[in-house]
């Protein structure tokens, strides 16, 4: 185990969980880049869902952006870890503590505060006053693509990092499950990016299916900028009328298509 409190821990825990972070990011969205648009480039390239061309040099500015993405959650990562290391967090190692059966129940209700947090502050990003700032870097991208998935200004970073150490101090969460979240959390950021949906329909039209945010969800966001502001579900956009009528149009073209 790595003593965080010496000088020397801390900065070996930084540069382990960096390189940790954006590994984890190279290798999500280049396997999704690679198969989608090199590998089977003509097979999706109908089912791509944006006309616009890539901006230039937009891929190569969306990695430089994950890098500096990925050095500040690493630097709230080794942060989140000196809490562990010092007894701040809730962080617990015995899967029989609370019971098998919390485990599950923890990651729900971990990516149910995240999806929340998410929304509100993701439309806070979007007021005028703030959007330069802080958002637009990301909406640089007005064709998404797996890279964009980091893609932020530092001061988004910055607020997506804040909310898993504030979970981990109040929440009792497992080690495990908060590997499991930090992948999904890392390839459903990708998918939603992929700009091709990936879900086959039966999936999307069936009651479960209709909570969970995909490519085409994420895709209006970027090309209306005012609307789909959801992480992973889409309960908050529904709820607050911010869904895209376009996803209603969408659903109803998919059921007449099913009907016949």
């Amino acid at each position: 185990m790595i003593d965080v409190n010496e000088p020397s821990g801390f900065l070996i825990c930084l540069l382990i969980l960096f390189c940790a972070v954006l590994l984890r990011y190279l290798l999500a969205a280049g396997f999704f880049y690679y198969y989608y648009f090199v590998w089977n480039s003509g097979r999706f390239q109908e089912r791509i869902l944006s006309r616009r061309k890539l901006r230039k040099d937009q891929l190569k500015k969306e990695i430089g952006w994950s890098v500096i993405s990925s050095a500040i959650f690493a630097i709230f990562g080794a942060w989140t870890y000196w809490l562990w290391q010092n007894g701040y967090t809730a962080i617990y190692l015995d899967p029989a503590e609370f019971g098998y059966w919390y485990l599950p129940v923890s990651l729900l209700v971990i990516l149910f505060i995240h999806e929340t947090y998410y929304y509100w502050v993701h439309r806070w990003m979007h007021h005028p006053k703030i959007f330069r700032k802080v958002h637009k870097v990301h909406h640089d991208s007005l064709t998404p693509t797996p890279w964009t998935a980091f893609s932020f200004h530092p001061w988004e970073s910055l607020l997506e990092a804040l909310i898993l150490p504030a979970i981990l101090l109040l929440i009792p969460v497992h080690f495990a499950v908060l590997g499991v979240y930090l992948l999904l959390m890392t390839l459903s950021s990708v998918i939603n990016h992929l700009d091709i949906e990936i879900y086959p329909e039966s999936f999307q039209n069936s009651k479960f299916g209709k909570h969970f945010i995909g490519a085409t969800h994420h895709h209006y966001h970027h090309e209306e900028f005012q609307t789909n502001y959801g992480l992973y579900f889409t309960f908050w956009d529904k709820w607050m009328k911010t869904e895209s009528s376009k996803m209603e149009i969408s659903e109803a073209a998919k059921a007449k298509t099913s009907g016949r």
